[in-house]
């Protein structure tokens, strides 16, 4: 049963999520390179990747609070908030990037995160092994996308490419552990659902 404690917790992680910057114990990946000389276009590119990589973000927090409020297992549920703090990096070295580009975040973040907040539930409700497949099975797809938008940013962006690259080893990690805690596979139709869903939010964010 969720108690009152965690969703106090979960409001006020949303708050801080969506009204306030994200802060990092590491340093930036990327943060002692200079800034290349991009065209117009190489910038806009840039930003907007970067965009979708901070809604992901946004996204993930959304999940694992949700996750970690049904999840049963006290164990299960630390992992999953343990997840979501390393996820907080994450948010702020893209929305670090996006400024310095001198882009914008997207407007439906609100949306993003309620969205992502009651599926998170939903995957908890079900138990705990199909609860941490589903956070590893989204672990995969979003190194997946992280390795698409390495082919897709222009060489010269360095820095850009350097936080990229660090998430995509973060988020290998995050699968591994939910894997090693006793996530399952899940079914294909299930995975199928994931990829629309995402192709959905990332050509959106790519926008908006």
């Amino acid at each position: 049963m969720i108690n009152i404690d965690k969703l106090i917790i979960g409001f006020d992680s949303a708050l801080r999520t969506l009204l306030t910057s994200a802060q990092t114990a590491r340093p930036v990946p990327g943060s002692e390179l200079p800034e290349a000389a991009l065209t117009d276009a190489e910038k806009r590119l840039s930003c907007a990747l970067m965009r979708v990589n901070h809604v992901g973000e946004v996204c993930a927090q959304a999940l694992y609070q949700g996750q970690g409020l049904t999840a049963r297992n006290e164990a299960v549920q630390q992992t999953l908030l343990r997840a979501a703090r390393e996820e907080t990096e994450h948010l702020a070295w893209t929305e670090r990037r996006i400024i310095e580009l001198g882009g914008r975040k997207s407007i439906l973040n609100p949306l993003w995160y309620g969205g992502s907040f009651a599926i998170g539930m939903f995957a908890g409700m079900l138990g705990d092994k199909w609860n941490l497949g589903f956070l590893a099975e989204t672990e995969q797809q979003v190194g997946a996308h992280l390795s698409g938008h390495l082919q897709r940013l222009p060489d010269n962006d360095e820095k850009s490419r350097a936080i990229v690259k660090q998430m995509e080893i973060d988020e290998a990690g995050h699968a591994t552990m939910a894997l090693s805690h006793g996530g399952v596979e899940l079914p294909l139709p299930v995975k199928v659902a994931m990829k629309l869903g995402s192709k959905v939010m990332t050509q959106t964010a790519y926008w908006i």
